[in-house]
């Protein structure tokens, strides 16, 4: 099964691309991986949130793939333990699921037309953490329900 990530601008944060990039190269390891960043909207300061919303939302409808399922960060979303989320990632593996998008929207959330090609929505925490973080965070995860999967001692009960 291969996942690719799509976000929002770059992450800006020296620490932060470190740790993605850490998590990232553990990640090929277990599934083909891929991460699309899309370049923030230019004169985001004269438009208003719904306007970059929008804009955001075409942008990323443009970047995935036919025939997967899409999965939105969302603060909205369904939570899940560890545990949970590496047999939710099994379940998608034994549906036969080839890809999968998971979307990582921008400081003002997602479209009402990303939300309508959604296929899930998942919430990492009921805290809100900024678009940059939540991919860490994400990855970290990802790399967490894999390992687990595979009975590796990263993750402890």
């Amino acid at each position: 099964m291969k996942i690719n990530l799509i976000v929002i601008g770059k992450t800006g944060k020296k620490f932060l691309e470190e740790g993605e990039q850490e998590y990232l190269n553990r990640l090929k390891h277990y599934t083909p991986f891929a991460v699309t960043v899309i370049p923030d909207i230019k004169n985001a300061k004269n438009k208003t949130q719904n306007q970059l919303k929008e804009e955001e939302g075409k942008l990323i409808l443009d970047k995935i793939e036919a025939g997967g399922i899409i999965v939105l960060l969302d603060e909205n979303g369904k939570q899940y333990g560890s545990v949970e989320f590496a047999n939710w990632i099994q379940d998608r593996m034994n549906r036969g699921i080839k890809h999968i998008t998971f979307v990582v929207g921008g400081p003002y959330g997602f479209s009402d037309e990303v939300y309508n090609k959604a296929n899930e929505k998942l919430s990492l925490s009921r805290m809100t953490f900024s678009h940059q973080m939540i991919r860490m965070l994400f990855l970290e995860q990802l790399y967490r329900g894999f390992t687990i999967l595979k009975n590796e001692p990263y993750h402890h009960e």
